[in-house]
Formats: structure tokens, sequence, C-alpha cells
């Protein structure tokens, strides 16, 4: 991670960082939205209304059938 950037305060619970560290989730997607406090992840903005989100789908919104 470079300076100045910060974690999404989800980042510890959240599937995403899971699936990253068994080899299942390409590290793009770490780095472009978990590692930048969440901003334009889709999860975060479900997160943070409370809305129902399925484990497998992605920051972008896209549901990954393969996770």
């Amino acid at each position: 991670m470079a300076g100045g950037e910060k974690i999404c305060k989800w980042f510890y619970v959240c599937p995403m960082k899971s699936f990253f560290e068994r080899g299942k989730l390409d590290k793009y997607w770490i780095e472009n939205f978990c590692f930048r406090e969440g901003k334009g992840c889709r999860r975060y903005e479900l997160e943070e209304k409370g809305i129902y989100h399925p484990d497998n789908m992605l920051p972008s919104g896209e549901i990954d059938k393969t996770l």
C-alpha cells in the first residue's frame, strides 16, 4: 500500500479479504477498492446503508459465481 492510502473500514470483515488471501481474487480489487477507503465500492455503499449483498458480489457490483 502506498503512502496516504487508507484501508476500507469494512476490510477486515469483508469476504473480499478472505477470497484474496485464499488466492481466489485478484489483487486488483483489493488495491483499487479496499486500499482506497472503499471509494467506488458497491459493497461499501450497500454496507453503509445496511442493505444485504451476497458474499460473492465484487466491489463493482458484479456477482462472481466462481467465488
